[in-house]
């Protein structure tokens, strides 16, 4: 076994022409659009990356292969097998197109921003932003496909970090995104000078970002091609088990032991017997840093934790416990038991911290959680925690506690709800964005936000009518409202989180493949047609649209076709109503079956 180095542009021309393929035996794409960015991170950042395992081709290859995601497949040899490492290549070429359906992913430079409504974010970072469709087949945002609008924001598409030579691609964006700043003939000469040099100075930038990322070293050990199958595999095995590394929290414990001559692992498990269902949300060192960092006004993440004041952090732990074990309570009357059910954990350390400025009780315990309240479920459905969602945690709870306490900003003033950047900069998301939320049980922002709102209303047991709770939700199974399995024949896609509900696996697994009709039928046998109802309604499933059927006798052609306007119109009417009880919790009000389904929309 060797140690090679290879720069990024050689690793994207194996990939372009072919001649580096996976073995069948790895599994897909399984990397998260947070994970995407910290490698593109890293890379534009010239940070090194963990070492890969290539298996040299020789005569023929060992292991039956495939091609890279969205990479070409092409006839050329194939010369080498990525062994380990097929989630960063796999990202990075991708990225290096933007070709992902649902986000486009951009680098950020703070001297190129020019708008005033996403507020702090770190230079030379990457983003995301998440897409969908509406009617007109156009896909949203807008902006992102508009390079006038990316650069006044600071964003720069990564498919312009492509290592290979597009250098009219690169002139055509720039020509986009500058024409409109470009000054009239009565401006002047020095005004057309400015101009020129503008563009001039962005095209530098991108050039100086396409070098960093073109002769960036991934180094990779390389199998020779006389390795025996067997202990090829070995090796795969070997290097995807990692030893557990030392953590942030692991150096703040010998911190605090050595400046306060205290146990922090004591406190730790004092902690967890205290407030049992704590670390049900996250990582309780996680938990116990980002409050900790947020009661000291530091950012909730590793830079905040060194930056904190050990001796304040013992001394804070009170507030900080009493904080926690009340967001424990307010999260379970907002119906969100655990971490799988959570949207996002970026929330969980503001409204503990904030806890240490609302009293225990009274009127203003009940306006402040109301505030609460409004933050926890406009933070689920917009855009506001998908990047940065530390730096972003801390401008919204350092806003929120000034309102709160009734604190004067800097200038004087009064702070106002409006004043509140999740609030001021972050609309709620629309209606057609929810038609694309992914299924909840993988980690989205979107998914899980759905699933949490359609579960508001108690999520009854189809069959049983038990309500779901913290001692329930472990033994709830992800279902899809119209089967998996019928949809499936009509090549309809049915893991969307519009078309999941949490019941009993026993329900479930009785439910199997029938169309909704039928299996609402056979839960008629058992009991009355409104209590059916009452149970469906409770998962925000409207029933007129869900109670479709009637497939059978249908040719093949007839039974897709209706499968598929049937399945459309259920989605869209569960997605307005979803939408509908968003708008009501943030304003504050109480949730029902009368104010969702029997009132004007």
């Amino acid at each position: 076994m060797e140690a090679r180095n290879r720069p990024l542009k050689n690793w994207y021309i194996s990939v372009q022409t072919g001649e580096i393929k996976l073995p069948r035996f790895q599994r897909f794409e399984a990397w998260d659009r947070h994970r995407i960015c910290s490698l593109l991170q890293t890379v534009v950042h010239n940070l090194p990356l963990g070492i890969t395992l290539i298996l040299e081709v020789g005569d023929e290859e060992k292991f039956v292969s495939r091609y890279l995601q969205t990479g070409p497949e092409t006839d050329a040899n194939v010369n080498e097998h990525l062994l380990d490492g097929q989630q960063r290549v796999t990202a990075l070429w991708r990225t290096f197109h933007n070709n992902y359906k649902w986000e486009t992913y951009f680098v950020y430079l703070r001297e190129f921003d020019d708008y005033d409504k996403d507020g702090y974010a770190e230079d030379l970072s990457i983003h995301f932003k998440g897409r969908y469709f509406k009617k007109n087949g156009q896909k949203y945002p807008l902006w992102c496909d508009d390079p006038a609008q990316c650069l006044r924001r600071g964003f720069f598409p990564t498919n312009l970090l492509k290592p290979e030579d597009i250098s009219t691609e690169i002139e055509t964006w720039i020509k986009s995104a500058t024409d409109h700043l470009k000054p009239s003939p009565d401006q002047g000469v020095d005004e057309l000078e400015k101009f020129f040099q503008f563009k001039q100075k962005i095209s530098n930038r991108i050039n100086e970002l396409r070098s960093t990322v073109a002769n960036y070293n991934l180094p990779f050990l390389s199998l020779p091609p006389n390795t025996d199958k067997s202990v090829a595999l070995e090796v795969f095995i070997n290097m995807n088990t990692n030893s557990k590394p030392l953590s942030t929290y692991d150096i703040i414990v010998a911190e605090v032991e050595s400046v306060m001559g205290k146990s922090l692992h004591d406190l730790h498990d004092s902690l967890d017997e205290e407030v049992p269902n704590l670390s049900e949300y996250d990582d309780l060192s996680d938990l116990i840093l980002n409050t900790s960092a947020l009661l000291q006004n530091a950012l909730p993440n590793q830079r905040g934790a060194w930056d904190m004041d050990k001796r304040k952090m013992v001394r804070n732990w009170s507030f900080m416990k009493l904080g926690l074990s009340r967001m424990v309570n307010f999260l379970e009357t907002e119906g969100i038991y655990d971490k799988r059910r959570l949207p996002t954990n970026a929330v969980l350390a503001v409204i503990a911290a904030l806890y240490s400025v609302i009293p225990e009780s009274g009127d203003k315990r009940g306006e402040d959680e109301r505030i609460l309240k409004k933050y926890l479920w406009h933070s689920f459905f917009s855009d506001r925690y998908e990047n940065s969602a530390a730096t972003h945690a801390f401008a919204d709870y350092m806003a929120l506690k000034r309102y709160l306490t009734g604190e004067l900003d800097k200038d004087g003033n009064e702070t106002t709800l409006e004043d509140i950047p999740i609030f001021r900069d972050h609309s709620l998301t629309e209606v057609e964005e929810l038609l694309t939320a992914e299924w909840p049980k993988r980690v989205t922002i979107r998914g899980r936000a759905i699933l949490a709102v359609t579960c508001r209303l108690g999520a009854l047991d189809f069959s049983t009518a038990e309500q779901i709770n913290r001692q329930n939700i472990k033994n709830r199974h992800y279902h899809h409202v119209f089967p998996d399995a019928l949809l499936k024949e009509a090549e309809i896609h049915s893991f969307l989180a519009l078309n999941c509900a949490l019941i009993f696996d026993k329900t479930n697994i009785s439910i199997g493949r029938k169309e909704p009709l039928q299996y609402l039928k056979d839960r008629y046998k058992w009991t009355s047609e409104d209590i059916v109802e009452e149970r469906l309604q409770s998962h925000m499933i409207p029933v007129p649209e869900l109670a479709n059927g009637g497939y059978e006798g249908l040719s093949e052609h007839e039974k897709i076709d209706k499968l598929k306007k049937d399945f459309d119109v259920f989605i869209k009417r569960r997605a307005k109503i979803v939408m509908k009880a968003v708008h009501l919790l943030v304003d504050g009000h109480q949730l029902s079956a009368g104010n969702l389904f029997y009132q004007n929309e």
